[in-house]
């Protein structure tokens, strides 16, 4: 279980090094705890109030109260009237930031996550931020849940780090009604399939 302190450095810094980490969720099943985990392979980076893509831009409210800290906390999300989108709190407590975290690719459990993404083929089941919230069975109440807890659900284990060569950089997605700079800035980073020429 990755420590409160990485989750208290700059939002793009961990949006990056999240790459090739474990995501691990515990979930209650009628056959008791089922443990899903999967290589987190896309983020996207949020930072506070200047930046206009970013819930923080309107202050502490209700819904953002948790982006301000402390770091190490979940934040979950409803958007578009049907999905939730997972975030974990980054920066300092008292700053917003939080790293949005849109894809995974899954190590275990694949016929529970099956189930729960049914008719999609696997490349699908967690290849979006609703998707693998669907998959994982991430909703509204895990929002503020603490990542670093002994008795967490939803936390990130280390691995080992992904190179440079493999992260591809790009702007956020969506953000059609952003303005610029906000719009295109590339903060959004994504583990690249590795090339096959390489052997």
């Amino acid at each position: 279980m990755l420590p409160r302190s990485f989750y208290a450095q700059p939002t793009l810094m961990v949006a990056r090094q999240l790459l090739g980490m474990r995501l691990a969720r515990l979930v209650e099943t009628p056959n008791g705890v089922l443990s899903i985990h999967g290589i987190i392979t896309e983020t996207e980076a949020y930072t506070g109030k200047d930046d206009l893509a970013c819930h923080a831009r309107a202050g502490r409210t209700p819904r953002t109260q948790v982006m301000f800290g402390p770091p190490g906390h979940a934040y979950v999300y409803f958007t578009y009237g049907m999905h939730w989108c997972l975030n974990f709190v980054t920066e300092e407590d008292g700053v917003a930031g939080a790293a949005l975290i849109r894809a995974i690719e899954p190590l275990d459990s694949q016929e529970w996550i099956a189930a729960r993404r049914p008719g999609r083929p696997p490349a699908e089941w967690c290849n979006g931020p609703a998707k693998l919230c669907q998959a994982l069975a991430i909703d509204g109440a895990l929002n503020a849940h603490d990542l670093c807890s002994a008795q967490s659900r939803l936390y990130v284990e280390s691995a080992p780090p992904i190179p440079d060569s493999r992260v591809t950089i790009g702007p956020r997605v969506g953000l059609n009604n952003t303005p610029e700079p906000w719009k295109s800035i590339p903060w959004r980073f994504r583990v690249s399939p590795p090339d096959p020429s390489n052997g």
